[in-house]
């Protein structure tokens, strides 16, 4: 039985959880709200945050996992990608508790454990399968034939999906973080009503710095002619500019999977969390054949379960880091 203590400290979330013997007992997660009123993360405020609730939280999981600290087998942690600052804090306190208590650690992709987040809960996907990842940094799909083996097939030459969201909110005057706040409203408008400009990129890839311009000229031609545009019609905005969105990330995972010939999906990210790219990827399920994987809520923003399974996954396989392993802010796939 092993016992793996996950820390998660990538962006501005903080983050600890507890894996026994392949199932995650907890998931603590401690938020930051101070960043809503710069409109965006500040790195510098992240990691101050990170210093003062890591020992809390990380205490929190330990006692109500009802678990002694040296009963701890390993440690998994964030090393990257993420903000520098942020994955210094997860990084020096996951080093100095392994040392402390002479344990193996496990450094982990922040994108891959996304990815790993399916085999917390049952059912899983079986491997191979595909995942699209969709997150504020990351878009991409991927063939995931093992956990220490998964193929990019495509992925954002420019900006990510979840970028696209939250500037797009910014557009309509919506508070940070805007995504949410779309689907929100999404939910109340017409999503067809208002066309915006969807890049095309070849093979798999995607781009989605067009639709972003798109959306600004097209605001700006009609704030010109009606300064209560955006206000009177918000929610109809708001659909038209998800489903667009939406309906890119679907046309390449739809090809993807008719590439690779398999038909096991998932999602994986923040942005999986959006419903309606949920909603329908549960009805493209039924239409086109797919078993579709989508994680419980809790799993799918920044989180330490996903790094606690991780963990779990790469103990089995052997799979440890050194104490001279540095924090990778762009850490290769």
């Amino acid at each position: 039985m092993a016992v793996i203590l996950g820390i998660e400290s990538s962006c501005d979330e903080t983050s600890a959880s507890i894996c026994i013997n392949g199932k995650v007992i907890n998931n603590e997660i401690a938020s930051q709200a101070i960043h809503a009123q710069y409109g965006g993360v500040v790195p510098e405020l992240a990691s101050r945050e990170h210093q003062r609730n890591i020992v809390p939280i990380v205490n929190h999981v330990i006692h109500h996992a009802s678990i002694n600290v040296t009963e701890l087998d390993a440690i998994a942690y964030t090393r990257g990608p993420g903000l520098l600052g942020a994955l210094l804090v997860g990084n020096s306190f996951a080093k100095a508790m392994a040392a402390s208590l002479n344990i193996p650690l496990i450094p982990v992709h922040h994108m891959k454990a996304h990815v790993l987040a399916h085999f917390i809960d049952d059912p899983n996907p079986a491997y191979p399968f595909i995942c699209l990842t969709v997150s504020g940094g990351h878009t991409q799909i991927l063939k995931v034939n093992s956990p220490t083996d998964m193929d990019i097939l495509g992925q954002t030459k420019d900006d990510a999906v979840g970028e696209a969201f939250d500037k797009a909110a910014k557009l309509l005057g919506l508070p940070y973080p805007g995504g949410p706040m779309i689907d929100k409203l999404a939910k109340d408008g017409d999503p067809y009503r208002f066309k915006f400009a969807e890049s095309v990129m070849p093979a798999l890839d995607y781009s989605f710095s067009g639709i972003k311009t798109s959306i600004l000229y097209f605001l700006r031609k009609e704030l010109k002619k009606d300064k209560g545009f955006i206000k009177n019609n918000l929610t109809d905005l708001a659909a038209s500019i998800q489903q667009t969105l939406i309906s890119m990330l679907l046309d390449k995972l739809t090809k993807a999977t008719r590439q690779e010939n398999i038909n096991q999906v998932a999602i994986a990210g923040g942005v999986s969390a959006n419903s309606g790219l949920r909603k329908v990827l549960e009805l493209n399920s039924k239409e086109l054949g797919w078993d579709v994987f989508i994680p419980d809520f809790q799993y799918c923003t920044d989180n330490a379960g996903m790094i606690a399974i991780s963990g779990h996954l790469l103990y089995e396989h052997g799979s440890f880091g050194k104490i001279t392993d540095s924090p990778l802010p762009r850490m290769p796939f």
